[in-house]
């Protein structure tokens, strides 16, 4: 069909009546719903704001009186009690030799230590886990190897499984990808000379911090939770979790406190709050370190945020109720309610940025609320201004690194967003997409297996949609409200450029490379 002589196409017809006052003032409803979805988020979300500033300040005033949490007597010979360590694996080919060859040469007596290698692989790891386990096994070590079929409860159900034949009154934990020093084990079981302490969480350090900037803003990131968070909560008598690897528990905690449960994809929050709420303590002792494997790639980091994120709701809705009627502090009830429901301020962003455009359109007054939130607003900066991190040497580059996370904040609220809808919407645990881990600085130059890297997910397409709409919205309220009164919108902007830009860039260069790859095939062939 053709359309009249001067008849703009429809398109711009729709963009022209949504530009027109008299047109939207139709919909006064959308205006009012905006107005309450902005203020309630901009208040709720000014709450976890708050809580970053309460944790940074709880911080700095224990850093005065800290002393050096390894100054702890050292355990005589004597008595050294019988330790498990767990290893629960799953694909993990690239790293599992690196891990095997740590904790067997770890300071500690071999006829008090058994290793347990939980091993639910389903490529050709488990061969190769396997002959190491049986090579080990040859030197004298009691290491067991215990591989599952089914996989059932994952990572919680393989620990769980292995706990029945567990011979250690301890249990440590490491991921595939950690390196734990050989003093670990003897500098950690001090820390359990009294006996309410059924868990102590060690610091996870970093090994591929410098290989891009990206990993260096994951770093912080992890930094600020590891260095501020976790001390202010253990020094202070808060909630405070397990943190899935580099720690360890005792037996008879994990016993008392229900074991290991599979009904969320944080079994790790999710036993340290049942272990808490019956009695037990948690500690976190940020002198001793875990190097780890950072997430290289913005496809893997997006779907580890998003289990975290799914699986921290789970815990909320399952650990709440029993958490606001415990006889725990209340001060412990109320951040320990921030801690598990923190992902939510995720999806507060989102409705911030959809709401902004109608209130600053029709009712621009509601920003007076603003003052009453700036100060919230700099919680998170602040916290990551004082975490010691080696990801930043001096203040200009601390602040590059620091604006690189905000970026990645803002740019993964879609993520998050969904995995908050996600686990809401469903009564499953969902499965437990473990990230991949492929030893980035043995195999920097060496042809990876493609089943170990993510593929691009569709949101990227969302999260590109959520940058123009921003855009527009600057464009519609930058006469209106002067550039300080959008400023921050382009946070938004860039965040999820940077996020979905990253996530492009790095799919073309997997797809580059394995192009190449055929191409040689075929020429050697």
């Amino acid at each position: 069909m053709g359309r009249k002589n001067g008849q703009s196409p429809p398109f711009f017809q729709a963009v022209k009546s949504f530009n027109r006052k008299d047109e939207f003032e139709m919909n006064k409803d959308i205006v009012n719903l905006s107005i309450v979805v902005y203020i309630f988020s901009t208040l709720w979300i000014s709450i976890y704001g708050y809580h970053s500033l309460i944790l940074s300040i709880l911080y700095l005033s224990g850093q005065k009186k800290k002393k050096s949490r390894l100054a702890l007597p050292a355990l005589s010979e004597d008595s050294l009690p019988h330790v498990t360590i767990q290893l629960p694996i799953f694909n993990e080919k690239y790293v599992v030799r690196r891990l095997l060859k740590a904790v067997t040469e770890m300071d500690y007596p071999g006829k008090l230590l058994q290793i347990q290698v939980l091993d639910d692989s389903t490529d050709d790891t488990a061969r190769l886990v396997e002959e190491l386990v049986h090579i080990y096994q040859t030197k004298g070590f009691d290491m067991v190897y215990i591989h599952r079929q089914d996989r059932s409860g994952f990572k919680a159900g393989a620990m769980q499984n292995a706990l029945k034949s567990a011979t250690g009154d301890f249990v440590a934990i490491f991921d595939a990808d950690f390196i734990p020093p050989k003093d670990w084990l003897r500098n950690m079981l001090p820390h359990f000379a009294e006996k309410q302490i059924g868990c102590v969480q060690s610091r996870w350090g970093h090994l591929n911090i410098s290989q891009s900037g990206f990993t260096k803003a994951v770093a912080l990131a992890l930094d600020g939770h590891f260095q501020v968070e976790q001390p202010a909560r253990s020094d202070n008598s808060l909630i405070m979790g397990f943190n899935g690897s580099g720690g360890m528990w005792r037996k008879a905690c994990i016993d008392d406190a229900g074991g290991w449960q599979a009904d969320t994809l944080t079994e790790d929050l999710d036993l340290s709050y049942r272990a808490q709420m019956r009695g037990w303590q948690v500690k976190f002792i940020g002198d001793l370190v875990v190097p780890a494997e950072l997430p290289d790639e913005m496809a893997a980091f997006k779907q580890q945020q998003y289990r975290w994120a799914k699986g921290g709701i789970q815990t909320a809705r399952k650990i709440l109720p029993n958490l606001l009627a415990s006889d725990l502090p209340l001060s412990a009830r109320l951040m320990g309610t921030l801690h598990l429901t923190a992902y939510v301020g995720q999806l507060l962003m989102i409705l911030i940025l959809l709401s902004f455009l109608p209130v600053g359109l029709y009712a621009p007054q509601v920003f007076k609320i603003f003052p009453l939130t700036i100060l919230a607003s700099f919680g998170p900066v602040f916290l990551y201004a004082i975490a010691k991190s080696e990801s930043c040497h001096g203040w200009l580059e601390r602040s590059i690194v620091i604006l690189r996370v905000l970026l990645i904040g803002f740019g993964m609220s879609l993520n998050t967003s969904v995995a908050i809808l996600d686990a809401l919407s469903t009564k499953n645990a969902g499965t437990f997409v473990r990230t991949p881990k492929i030893n980035t600085m043995g195999y920097a130059n060496k042809n990876i297996d493609r089943n170990y890297q993510v593929k691009i997910s569709p949101m990227v397409l969302g999260e590109i949609l959520l940058a123009l709409f921003a855009f527009y919205t600057i464009y519609r309220l930058l006469p209106k409200l002067g550039f300080f009164g959008v400023a921050w919108l382009f946070l938004y902007a860039a965040g999820y450029l940077y996020v979905s830009g990253l996530n492009l860039v790095q799919e073309w260069q997997v797809s580059r490379q394995i192009n190449m790859e055929k191409k040689n095939l075929r020429s050697n062939g």
